[in-house]
């Protein structure tokens, strides 16, 4: 189907509103609960912040960009994109390339910058998912042309990005491609079988790896050892339960002072809860909400089964992501290292994000 050109005024602008808000309130959250530990560790309490705030930036000038290239040019280079991601992935393992950080080896050093290259993983999985069921069509039930093929691919990141190590963004981009596969018309028994022959690989890694196994029974029972391994996730329970209703005020969180680890990254959202309450928590997820209902709704209106496929898969990836950050610092699943979209810190995940909000606003122009 020919791309139709973007209308003037024909954006679902609608969808930044909620996006501007959670960028605008991670800078106020990565402020508050980073200053205390800048301030410590390099001398500026801004520090965090200043970058953030670069971040911001770049993100807002890929998110325009993006809203101005026609969706079908990702098409056009979905394979050449894929083997980049694969590349970068594989180069995280060459000594001196990757970087580790708490010992997971995540990042790719750019002179005084870090970029996490399952970030790029992730979007460009989402388009070659999208072309690639567009293009199958009613062959997405045959399991050797509509499963094997995607299976394949997805296989290869999932086990790149898990041998970082990274089980919890493995286990989403594993429930994230089951969900496309399925709404895509793949054979639901098919499907069910992939998770019974992947189950046994999640459990080895879980009890082949100790700090993965004091995760799950901090998740268990995290004040049988408040000091240790549930150290965190209590001091998230006190933060959500010192915020009360109306919270403490911004900036006056108490968990933010060197009590909370990773606060102004994977636990932004116990220091909101903290200082706005129950109240400034509820909005904040409503906000994501909003996100992804625009979302669904673009990919529902989309011009072609293409686009529709690719306005999905970004959505339901960012609607995942959210989900289990919130399920994590509410200890209602174990800590993964998962950011919050939009609000933790952090340069890789806020401009893909944005940039992904960006093809969005494409599609939406061409309903």
């Amino acid at each position: 189907m020919a791309e139709k050109r973007p209308k003037r005024g024909g954006y679902d602008y609608v969808i930044l509103i909620p996006v501007m808000c959670l960028v605008g309130l991670g800078l106020v959250f990565v402020y508050s609960a980073s200053s205390n530990v800048a301030q410590h560790r390099m001398g500026d309490s801004y520090f965090f912040l200043k970058r953030q705030g670069v971040f911001c930036v770049v993100g807002l000038l890929a998110m325009i960009s993006a809203r101005n290239i026609p969706s079908a040019a990702y098409r056009k280079i979905v394979y050449p994109l894929v083997l980049l991601s694969a590349g970068l992935l594989a180069a995280l393992f060459i000594p001196g390339v990757g970087h580790t950080v708490g010992g997971a080896r995540r990042w790719i050093r750019l002179g005084g910058l870090s970029f996490q290259p399952s970030e790029l993983a992730k979007f460009s999985l989402a388009v070659y998912m999208a072309y690639s069921m567009s293009k199958k069509g009613s062959d997405m039930r045959s399991f050797s042309k509509g499963l094997a093929p995607h299976l394949l691919v997805a296989v290869v990141f999932v086990l790149l990005i898990g041998m970082q190590p990274d089980v919890g963004t493995s286990v989403i981009l594993g429930c994230w491609l089951l969900t496309l596969l399925f709404v895509g018309g793949v054979n639901p028994l098919h499907l069910f079988l992939v998770m019974l022959a992947s189950s046994p690989l999640l459990l080895w890694a879980v009890h082949h790896a100790d700090y993965r196994l004091n995760r799950l029974r901090a998740f268990i029972h995290p004040w049988d050892d408040p000091k240790g391994v549930g150290f965190q996730i209590i001091h998230s329970f006190l933060a959500f339960g010192s915020g009360g209703i109306f919270g403490v005020g911004p900036g006056n969180s108490k968990q933010k002072l060197f009590y909370l680890p990773e606060a102004h990254t994977d636990f932004v959202l116990s220091i909101a809860g903290e200082e706005l309450g129950f109240v400034g928590v509820s909005v904040i997820l409503m906000l994501f909400a909003l996100i992804v209902f625009r979302g669904i709704r673009i990919s529902l209106n989309a011009p072609d089964l293409y686009s529709s496929y690719l306005a999905l898969g970004l959505t339901c990836l960012f609607g995942f992501q959210v989900l289990v950050n919130v399920a994590v610092v509410m200890g209602l699943l174990p800590t993964k290292g998962l950011s919050l979209p939009l609000m933790s810190y952090g340069g890789s995940s806020l401009v893909f994000n944005l940039l992904a909000v960006g093809v969005l606003l494409n599609i939406s122009a061409r309903t």
